[in-house]
């Protein structure tokens, strides 16, 4: 069963959802993309392993202040004295960390393994300032806007806060960016509308070899049919946050 969005579904962002999502977007783009350049290029998966802090209510336990002691007789029958161990008076809670596996998509030529260009489809870590993995993914976007690879974002998220760019693009929840390494600092946008279809992207190789077209938008829907998303999400209730904007209530409705 088709999803009810002709793109991005915003259902979709649930946390629940998102990292199973990420992990099979990336490997279909993968597949798709090593389906058109091939035997030249290849297409891979580099994984990127960082942690996300799941909140747990701190509850606080009160237990006697009292320590218990005990004779116990020793072999030759005489008595001596034993301390218990002392039970902690609260419990609280530490931050609990579990990791999160992201996906990258490279694309390297088959002959020298040459890195040629990078795909990031961002994750809420990625947009959340503050986070290690939105610090160690600006890094790594600022090192490649430095470097002769040519560099795509994917952002298919509503919430978080995006890198600035330098002169203004139309609002949309959902953008595509293409920095090719010979037209920096000039890059593609593509803002997408709830109502709009996911584009075909070119996906840029080295001199003369033409760019390879990623079909996002049949890519996004085939990871939603594999992914059994219909019948996980209920469509009755509001999507995640941050609330849809007006024109597009009637639309989810």
């Amino acid at each position: 069963m088709p999803s009810p969005f002709p793109g991005m579904d915003p259902y979709i962002e649930t946390p629940e959802l998102w990292s199973d999502f990420h992990s099979d977007l990336a490997s279909e783009i993968r597949a798709r993309l090593n389906s058109r350049v091939q035997p030249r290029y290849f297409a891979r998966l580099t994984p990127f392993v960082t942690y996300e802090v799941i909140e747990v209510a701190q509850s606080f336990g009160i237990r006697p202040d009292v320590s218990v002691w005990q004779t116990q007789p020793t072999r030759g029958g005489l008595e001596t004295s034993v301390a218990t161990i002392t039970p902690a008076p609260v419990t609280s809670t530490v931050p609990l960390e579990i990791p999160l596996e992201l996906f990258t998509v490279e694309i390297r030529t088959a002959e020298h393994q040459q890195l040629v260009t990078v795909i990031e489809i961002l994750s809420p870590v990625n947009k959340r300032p503050g986070h290690e993995a939105h610090q160690d993914y600006a890094r790594k976007r600022r090192d490649l806007l430095r470097s002769a690879v040519h560099f795509m974002e994917i952002d298919l998220l509503r919430s978080g806060e995006r890198f600035p760019l330098e002169k203004p693009v139309p609002n949309a929840p959902y953008y595509v960016f293409l920095s090719r390494a010979d037209r920096r600092p000039n890059i593609a946008v593509w803002p997408i509308a709830l109502r709009d279809k996911l584009p075909v992207l070119p996906v840029p190789l080295l001199e003369p070899d033409p760019d390879a077209p990623l079909d996002l938008g049949a890519a996004v829907a085939a990871v939603y049919e594999r992914g059994a998303y219909a019948v996980q999400i209920d469509y009755s209730k509001p999507p995640p946050p941050p609330p849809l904007a007006e024109e597009d209530v009637s639309f989810d409705q």
